[in-house]
């Protein structure tokens, strides 16, 4: 069933082409098409499109629809071509005249639209709620540990002493970026397309200010052309934000497993946590990590996908834009997964404490060692090569007492702060207002 189709069929071969896999990849959007239908009906009522025993009725289907997409019981039928036929189907079946009538003044078009950046706002929510827990974890182990040294690596050589805290510390502060990148897909997110027809608007009185807020958005996709031009583009950003938490997630992921490495050895995982080998019986494949690592690598090339898709399209809808769901849909699903597993390794990672006792490491305090010279009143450059030459000869005797109190070092992590920008960023969202916005619209 096709709510366009007049009196022609379409080609077999055309149609299962076309159709795609919107009929699976649509189930995400089933609820948030009904948050849409209820907003858009009530704003009809307002106009007088529907009387106010329609609007009941049609409200009361929706909501039997709603329940039954939250039950798990409904279904798109093969024979029908996405949600929003579905719907109108089931709509027109149970109420009759009623369900024919709930399209005035609206196109697949806009929504789409409108399903999309409902359901992308509640993506966007499982993921900086995840993400916080990933960031109250990086910061609890950066204070349990921040007296714990490692060594500091630059080119892969050793450098100078780093701490646990640090390392710790630095990944819930990249976060805090990452999040901001977030927000900013949120607000090109959390604007309202309903109202905007095909791309050109309607010849109806449409009270688009009505449905914005009765759907909890921040403001309007105001020309009905740039509204159409929003998709793709809502997903390119939004997949930038997903991409910069994977590009957090992904390098972490390449630290613990160099880390938990037997040349290391700086951490570990309990063995339930951790893969074998068929033929070598020492193993323990850190293979969690890697997945980590690979699967948040592929995320981190979904914005170029989602770019190379809609390069070159002119303005208005294009079917090309249809294929987007199945990039961007899975993404969401795999980085939530990723920060889940992510979740429970922190929460049973192993830190060996006694990593600088090694003699190999020794070089990594010829900094603290010109340091000490610097301030006896050695000019640094003069220390430098003081040190340098008692490395050549042999003769270099390390201090291994770490004396960093500036901000953002080994003894002064600065985490309260990291904490605060990481609160104002997350409290900009502003998840509880839309909620509210949504369960009167339920009600």
């Amino acid at each position: 069933m096709k709510i366009w189709q007049k009196s022609t069929d379409v080609n077999t071969d055309v149609n299962h082409f076309t159709v795609g896999r919107d009929r699976e990849l649509d189930l995400n959007l089933a609820a948030f098409d009904i948050l849409g239908s209820l907003a858009h009906t009530q704003m009809l009522e307002k106009i007088g499109l529907l009387t106010e025993v329609e609007l009941l009725e049609i409200h009361k289907a929706l909501k039997d629809i709603y329940n039954e997409i939250q039950n798990g019981t409904f279904e798109i039928a093969d024979e029908v071509e996405d949600i929003h036929s579905q719907i109108e189907l089931l709509l027109t079946q149970r109420i009759g005249d009623s369900g024919k009538k709930i399209h005035s003044g609206r196109s697949r078009n806009d929504q789409v639209l409108v399903d999309l950046k409902l359901y992308f706002r509640f993506e966007i929510q499982e993921i900086v709620e995840k993400t916080s827990k990933i960031f109250q974890r990086f910061q609890k182990l950066s204070n349990q540990y921040n007296q714990v040294l490692l060594p500091g690596y630059t080119h892969l050589q050793i450098a100078m002493p780093s701490s646990f805290g640090l390392w710790f510390g630095a990944y819930a502060e990249s976060l805090v970026d990452d999040l901001e990148m977030v927000y900013a897909a949120w607000k090109i997110t959390n604007k309202n397309p309903l109202g905007s027809a095909a791309g050109y608007g309607s010849s109806f009185p449409l009270d688009r200010q009505m449905t914005t807020d009765l759907l909890g958005f921040d403001s309007l996709n105001y020309n009905v052309v740039y509204a159409q031009m929003g998709r793709g583009k809502t997903e390119r950003v939004l997949a930038q934000g997903l991409s910069s938490i994977a590009a957090t997630l992904a390098k972490f992921a390449m630290d613990a497993c160099l880390y938990m490495s037997q040349n290391m050895n700086f951490i570990s995982f309990p063995e339930h946590l951790t893969t074998g080998s068929s033929i070598m019986p020492h193993k323990k494949n850190p293979d969690v990590l890697e997945l980590i690592r690979s699967r948040c690598n592929k995320i981190q090339a979904l914005p170029n996908e989602i770019t190379m898709m809609t390069t070159n399209l002119p303005s208005g809808y294009h079917r090309d834009l249809q294929l987007l769901k199945e990039n961007l849909f899975p993404a969401f699903v795999s980085l939530k997964e990723c920060l889940d597993i992510l979740d429970l390794m922190l929460e049973n990672i192993q830190i060996n404490p006694n990593i600088l006792d090694d003699p190999k490491y020794d070089y990594l305090f010829s900094v603290e060692v010109v340091n000490n010279q610097v301030l006896d009143g050695i000019p640094f450059r003069e220390a430098y090569k003081n040190i340098g030459f008692a490395i050549e000869s042999g003769t270099y005797q390390p201090s291994k007492e770490v004396n960093h109190t500036h901000q953002g070092s080994i003894g002064n992590l600065m985490n309260d702060a990291i904490a605060e920008q990481f609160k104002k960023t997350v409290d900009q969202f502003d998840f509880e207002k839309v909620q509210r916005r949504l369960n009167v619209l339920l009600k």
